[in-house]
């Protein structure tokens, strides 16, 4: 998730007007669609098999492009359901960035679907308790060693010289809401020659240089669910202080769709609600890592869960 790129791409939706809301008509399939990221299309579709399922007809229409493509779509009825993410919302909207409750999983959640409903009718399901927001992940042979846990455990040992190595994006250290925001809460410094700064924000480059040590690096920038964390032997530091915006996905659906399909929002509720960090990792490094199709991986999981049949 390219957070500078992103900022740039959906501030021009907050100020685009579209006719929300169109009708729906019954019988009519349920369009599912996501963005064309491993963990969006592996959401999209776990609704649309959820969805099927139980006897909702579906149509798909996934991996369908980045947030500004999938997000006037939805507002113009050309698809019917997505996952999205909580945090999504403070740049979705004007003047929301700076509201304190990003950083709240229930609280955000809560901010988004209001503010979601008015302008668009559009409904916030409930949300999954992963969060795919930054985050440090440093090599287990340096944090089982040293008890690195958390990022005050980690700014703890930094601070006291621990011998660090970062690799991780321009935007990660540059942006004030990312790197700076975490030395400043957690009371450390990073040096310039303790990091090496990479021009792009793929995370798979960051995780796959701190596997292999390249240049000493022991500690690479991450997202919350990345795929890769754990086959790379890296452990995350929990946000313990909760620095971060949250970004927990959840289903968005027209309201015009869930007044004919009621029962969309108690089939995919406890879906969502099985949904934790550990787990959608596994998942997406099935997909990421072992090769698997995404929608294999999803109906593996639902079965397993006993979702579906």
């Amino acid at each position: 998730m390219n957070k500078l790129a992103f900022f740039v791409t959906v501030v021009s939706l907050a100020v685009v007007t579209l006719v929300a809301n169109p009708s729906f008509a019954e019988n009519k399939p349920v369009v599912v669609s996501s963005k064309i990221d491993t963990e969006g299309t592996l959401l999209g579709n776990m609704i649309m098999l959820s969805l099927e399922a139980n006897g909702i007809p579906v149509r798909d229409k996934l991996s369908l492009g980045g947030l500004p493509i999938v997000r006037k779509a939805l507002i113009a009825g050309e698809v019917d359901i997505l996952p999205e993410y909580t945090g999504n919302g403070a740049y979705l909207f004007e003047n929301q960035q700076d509201a304190p409750e990003w950083k709240n999983l229930e609280q955000g959640w809560e901010r988004v679907k209001q503010l979601d409903y008015e302008v668009n009718k559009l409904v916030w399901l409930k949300p999954a308790q992963a969060n795919n927001t930054y985050a440090l992940g440093v090599r287990s042979d340096v944090a089982e060693p040293n008890q690195l846990k958390t990022m005050s455990d980690f700014g703890k040992w930094v601070a006291g010289g621990g011998d660090v190595k970062l690799i991780a994006s321009q935007e990660f250290v540059n942006f004030a809401g990312a790197l700076p925001e975490f030395e400043k809460v957690y009371e450390f410094k990073m040096k310039p020659e303790q990091m090496i700064v990479v021009a792009g924000g793929d995370t798979a480059n960051t995780i796959k240089a701190a596997a292999a040590q390249t240049n000493g690096v022991n500690t690479a920038m991450v997202y919350g669910t990345d795929g890769a964390i754990e086959p790379a032997g890296l452990v995350v530091m929990e946000d313990d202080k909760q620095t971060q915006m949250v970004y927990s996905p959840a289903p968005v659906v027209r309201e015009a769709v869930l007044e004919v399909y009621p029962q969309i929002e108690a089939i995919l509720a406890p879906v969502f609600d099985s949904l934790d960090a550990p787990t959608l990792r596994v998942l997406n490094a099935r997909i990421q890592v072992d090769g698997e199709m995404s929608k294999a991986v999803a109906k593996s999981y639902l079965k397993e869960k006993g979702f579906i049949e």
